[in-house]
This record gives C-alpha cells, structure tokens and sequence, in this order.
C-alpha cells in the first residue's frame, strides 16, 4: 500500500495509509501526543516507581521511530540505561526517513534518530551509551521472548483497522511479558479494550488524554 508524508497540528510529521484511512500519530499532533502517553504515562511513570534501575521497554509498532527517539532523548538526559525492542513488519523507506522533521523539532540529535532507523535488524544495537535497540522483523503473534519489561508501548493501529490486535488473548501474551508492577500504556480507552485487558488479569486507569483525545489507558500488572 503507498504511504505518504502528513503534517500534523502541532507541525511534527507523521505517516498516512490512505488505502486504510489511518494515521500512525494523531492528526492533532505527533510529538505531543507521543510524548503525553507514552514518555509521560509509561517511562515517567516507571522511573518514578525506580530511578536508577534499567528499563526494558517494548514497543508494538516501530513505525517512524519517533516513540523511539522520544526515549532514546530521555535516557541521554536522565542517564538511565535503556533496553528497547520493538517489532515492526513494514517499514518506512530511507526516503521516508528523510522526510520526517521530529530532530528539527525536538531539537535532537539527527544522528541519533538516523540511527535507530539504520541500526541492524533482529539483534540488539548499542544506539548510544543509555540505549540499546532491538528491532524484529515480525509480527505480535509470531514474537516470543523470555525477556520481561517494565513498559509495553501498545502503539498498534487502532481496533477497527486491525481488531485481532485488541484482543483478550493478545493482552494474555502482553500480560506475561511484563515484569513485577510493569505496565501497557496505550491510546485507546475504549470500553471493550478495557475489558479485554482487565480479563487478561490488569489493572486499568484511564488517565486525561492529549490534545484531540479525551483519555488513554495505563494497564498495570498485578
């Protein structure tokens, strides 16, 4: 399927799949919503809870590597050591890459987000001195691990483009991936996403959303 290259509200890019009428990021804004659910309500929320601990995180959907980025800026600047896998079947293209404007931005480091895109794929890359990548080619379903994380980024397409992905069963899987206390933050708070978690064994708190978005969902393990 083409993709193509979109401006969003607050100026940062994202990518659009016509064909489907999705968006990777919120059409009100990329950064900001990337920055509310997942560096605020998950790695914040983690470092909170241990402040000098490494962090395993594992993202669903590497997408354009801005969740990434986001993290990889955050463990340079609290000098905490992070340990991110993240599983993806299509990924953008070096043109694509390009395109996107999240290092003007941000302000950040353009190598660095070079290099998440053009790190190795199917083993751990040493990014920078706090943040190791894994990149998987492959989907939730055939992805197994015996790794624990203490944050899932459930950064999936939503459920009524790819409804196998917010199932019960799918947050069983999540659900022991998770270590002690670990958490799923995710953008959608929908009332049978919450219910699915909630009978997979977490404990669900929605919490305000970002600009455009009512609320989003921390699901913790027990």
């Amino acid at each position: 399927m083409e993709r193509k290259i979109i401006t969003t509200k607050d100026g940062s890019h994202t990518v659009q799949w016509p064909e489907w009428k999705v968006t990777y990021h919120s059409t009100h804004g990329a950064i900001q919503e990337s920055a509310h659910i997942f560096i605020q309500a998950g790695l914040h929320y983690i470092l909170q809870q241990n402040p000098s601990q490494p962090v395993y995180i594992f993202e669903m959907g590497f997408g354009t590597g801005l969740n990434a980025f986001l993290t990889a800026i955050e463990a340079q600047k609290a000098k905490i050591n992070i340990h991110y896998t993240t599983v993806e079947l299509y990924p953008l293209s070096l043109d694509e890459i390009a395109a996107l404007n999240y290092p003007e931005l941000l302000n950040g480091d353009a190598n660095l987000f070079q290099q998440l895109h053009q790190s190795k794929w199917n083993e751990a890359v040493t990014i920078s001195d706090n943040f190791t990548l894994e990149k998987i080619d492959a989907n939730l379903f055939d992805y197994t691990t015996n790794q624990l994380f203490n944050v899932i980024y459930y950064d999936a397409f939503d459920p009524s483009t790819q409804p196998e992905l917010w199932t019960q069963a799918v947050f069983e899987k999540l659900y022991t991936m998770l270590s002690n206390n670990g958490i799923l933050v995710t953008y959608s708070s929908k009332s049978a996403i919450r219910r699915a978690m909630q009978a997979a064994g977490f404990v669900v708190t929605k919490l305000p959303g970002p600009p455009g978005k009512r609320e989003i969902v921390r699901a913790a393990s027990a």
